[in-house]
């Protein structure tokens, strides 16, 4: 593979850059130190193929109807994301060990305002809410762990009652919650209001894909053809 490695333009490595988000620092080490081995084995130079391989890990191939689910899900964050205009989007790779994974940044201005949290609670459930438009049924994507969509939504729903000052009722308390779920299971006030912080943030999603279908159909299909696109190709695909 011949390359200028110090070129940050270089379409090969931003595609292998891509490809490898969500790995660690050892991750990448260990890739291409084997990819290395190999090529030297086969006495041979050292191949992109060689390390998109060394990236994933031998995996089978991500049957079509969960990587066409995958891009559904990504797009839709990626496209309230980018029309909120909350930061970059440095990567999208569906094609991970454990699903989709998107690399967005987040820009520091207005980051404290209630304005921010909102449209941040839309970029979350974004995912569910392009699942519901394109597919017309959602999948468990957006639950099932402490760093999912669902999670981190509802812990920010919870501090904009609890915490932060915006709250509904008595906004100048600050109520820590050692056990979060603990708190909303024993107050169905606050999981009511949190439960419709949660309900408007669902439908703003689905209002602004609503609004920006086309984008949301090209995002869709370019990353169920490629698996993973990187800054500059989502920002060709988007086109606002």
């Amino acid at each position: 593979m011949e390359t200028n490695t110090n070129s940050a333009s270089n379409p090969i490595l931003k595609r292998l850059a891509t490809r490898a988000m969500g790995l660690t620092g050892a991750d990448i080490e260990r890739i291409v130190r084997q990819a290395r081995l190999k090529a030297r084995r086969e006495k041979r130079a050292l191949r992109f193929e060689d390390l998109e391989a060394g990236i994933r890990m031998d995996r089978p191939a991500v049957p079509y109807d969960l990587r066409w689910r995958f891009a559904v899900h990504e797009a839709g964050h990626a496209i309230v994301h980018h029309i909120l205009k909350l930061g970059p989007i440095h990567g999208i790779n569906i094609d991970t060990a454990n699903g989709g994974y998107s690399q967005l940044g987040f820009t520091a201005s207005g980051s404290d305002t209630l304005g921010y949290l909102e449209d941040m609670l839309a970029m979350l459930m974004a995912g569910r809410a392009a699942e519901q438009i394109v597919v017309g049924r959602v999948s468990s994507g957006s639950g099932g762990s402490d760093d999912s969509d669902f999670a981190r939504a509802t812990k920010l729903a919870v501090a904009m009652e609890r915490t932060l000052g915006f709250a509904a009722v008595h906004p100048l308390l600050y109520r820590h919650d050692k056990d979060q779920g603990c708190v909303l299971d024993g107050n169905p006030d606050l999981s009511a209001r949190v439960y419709a912080r949660l309900e408007t943030a669902l439908a703003r999603a689905q209002e602004i894909l609503r609004q920006n279908s086309s984008d949301l159909d090209a995002l869709i299909g370019e990353l169920f053809k490629m698996q993973s696109i990187s800054e500059e190709d989502v920002s060709r695909i988007i086109t606002k």
